[in-house]
This record gives structure tokens, C-alpha cells and sequence, in this order.
């Protein structure tokens, strides 16, 4: 249950920085309380996945899950642009996670 519990909290990462770009600067009051919702979601989420999950391991791999997360949503949603080094360079965290992830099974 940890690793879904830590999953959902790298969604809620990915919907929160997505819900901050969104907010312009905090000036969209909408996009601000759903940036804040999402933010408490995340921790509330991997705080759980803490209860049975090191530390280093479940903090990891929420960064890696919100960075991949957001990555895909501003290719895909926001239209953003990324260079072939910056693609290989997030294969590496993909990488990465999946390593971490199959070397604490």
C-alpha cells in the first residue's frame, strides 16, 4: 500500500506545480487554492508512505514521479517545448527511479 501511497503523492506533486504555474504568481485565486489543496494532498500522502518506506527511498522517488509528472503535463497540456538533451536527461531520472524501485523490492 506505501507504493501507491507514494505514487499518488507524486501526482499530487505534479498537480500542484502544474496548479502553480496556473496561478500566475499566486494572483488566480482558483488556481492558488487548488495549488494549496494539491500541496496538502502530497504530503499527507507521502507522509503515509513514510510510515513503512526509508526516507531517502520515498523521497526520491516523489521528486522523480513530480518532476517526470510535470514534465509530461507542460509537454502535453501547456504546449511547452523540450530539447533531445533535455529528453535524455529525464529518460536518466525515469531510469533512476525505475533502478531505486526495483533495488528495495
Amino acid at each position: 500500500m506505501q507504493w501507491i501511497y507514494l505514487f499518488v503523492a507524486g501526482l499530487c506533486e505534479t498537480f500542484w506545480a502544474w496548479e502553480l504555474k496556473a496561478s500566475d504568481g499566486l494572483t488566480h485565486p482558483v488556481h492558488t487554492v487548488l495549488f494549496i489543496v494539491g500541496m496538502c494532498a502530497s504530503m499527507i500522502f507521502l507522509g503515509l508512505a513514510l510510515k513503512s518506506l526509508p526516507l531517502y527511498i520515498a523521497y526520491t522517488l516523489w521528486t522523480g514521479i513530480g518532476v517526470v509528472g510535470t514534465t509530461i503535463v507542460s509537454l502535453i497540456v501547456g504546449g511547452e517545448q523540450i530539447t533531445g538533451l533535455q529528453f535524455f536527461f529525464i529518460g536518466c531520472i525515469i531510469v533512476g527511479i525505475a533502478g531505486l524501485n526495483a533495488s528495495t523490492q
